[in-house]
């Protein structure tokens, strides 16, 4: 029996003493070595299956004492239902969503979910200014030259390097920097839409690419959307004729949190590539994954070119450094003329 499959049974056996209340809220766990001995399995192995517990917040650990059931392991919370979007006639100028939203930016006591921000207690806010100052010795001008119009090539460089999960198709220059994703996004809508084109969305969806499509002038199309599995492909279909591009988040979709399965995804881009129809993949929540490995993103069953990937730092790192990049595909040109006409560079110290 693999490593792998030893530790979820492990994991899942204590799951089920949790869920079942053998192991109630409080309740200390058997030591690792402990847990070593009974399975005769590695101390790593052990571990492995701790940590898919704490991944689902059914236990905690406690400095110098073990491990413990946590106080949210009971918790039963059902999930959202399938949505319906429903037309119309009455809507709010999403302008006035938006501004709200921003409003409430300077009150601390507000956890902002509406914009995905993390709090400034997870950032390494230290070593981000110690790397902060360190660039600026080494750039050149010390930040205060024009980067290449594609972005930095030590960023690009990373970015391709990082993203093991596409399997090596993406090189730096595959990539272009944006002024984080939300810049990517409408870099892409730009790109390929016009005035009356049709955008096919996820319902519900974060309201700023709501805010941008209604901007340009786009028409907006809201698919029903599963809280497990995204968007639902079979509404597409019924609608494929209708739609010039699509934006959706397949990795753990704001605000559902959806993961798209992998089948699904090469599904949805064959449907897609089969009708020439873009698509904007936002993947800026793929790296906050519980688990073993990172999802892919559609972005790695493309070959045709037609998915514009979106990725930044902002959930992870640094919101305010608006960091972020698109892998366009076959739009790469377009995306670097409209980026040249718009702010010919993106900053280079961050």
């Amino acid at each position: 029996m693999t490593k792998e499959i030893l530790y979820v049974k492990i994991a899942k056996i204590l799951e089920d003493q949790i869920l079942s209340e053998t192991l109630r809220i409080g309740d200390k766990l058997p030591s690792i070595r402990s847990v070593q001995k009974i399975y005769d399995v590695s101390l790593n192995t052990v571990k492995l299956a701790f940590l898919e517990l704490e991944s689902k917040s059914l236990i905690e650990s406690r400095p110098k004492s073990g491990y413990y059931v946590s106080k949210t392991s009971q918790r039963k919370c059902a999930l959202p239902s399938v949505s319906k979007p429903e037309i119309c006639q009455n809507e709010s100028d999403p302008e006035d969503l938006i501004s709200k939203v921003f409003d409430t930016l300077h009150y601390k006591d507000i956890r902002q979910f509406s914009l995905g921000v993390p709090d400034p207690s997870f950032l390494p806010i230290a070593k981000l200014n110690k790397g902060v100052i360190k660039t600026i010795r080494n750039l050149e001008g010390s930040g205060t030259a024009y980067e290449p119009l594609e972005g930095s090539l030590n960023l690009r460089r990373n970015i391709a390097k990082w993203s093991l999960v596409l399997e090596g198709k993406i090189t730096e220059d595959d990539l272009i920097t944006t002024s984080g994703a939300m810049n990517a996004i409408f870099n892409c809508l730009m790109a390929v839409t016009k005035r009356g084109d049709t955008l096919a969305i996820e319902s519900p969806v974060y309201f700023g690419i709501i805010q941008i499509a209604k901007a340009m002038g786009l028409n907006v199309i809201e698919l029903p959307t599963h809280p497990v599995t995204g968007v639902d492909i079979e509404a597409l279909k019924k609608v494929i004729h209708k739609i010039n591009a699509c934006c959706f988040i397949s990795n753990f979709s704001n605000p559902l949190g959806s993961l798209m399965p992998e089948e699904t995804k090469k599904e949805l881009v064959q449907l897609l590539t089969y009708h020439n129809i873009p698509l904007i993949e936002d993947d800026l929540y793929g790296n906050l994954y519980f688990g073993t490995s990172r999802p892919k993103p559609c972005k790695a069953f493309d070959e045709a070119g037609i998915v514009m990937w979106c990725g930044s730092v902002s959930k992870t790192l640094a919101p305010g450094y608006r960091v972020g990049w698109v892998a366009p595909g076959k739009y790469k040109e377009k995306i670097l003329r409209q980026k040249l006409i718009q702010t010919i560079s993106t900053p280079p110290l961050y």
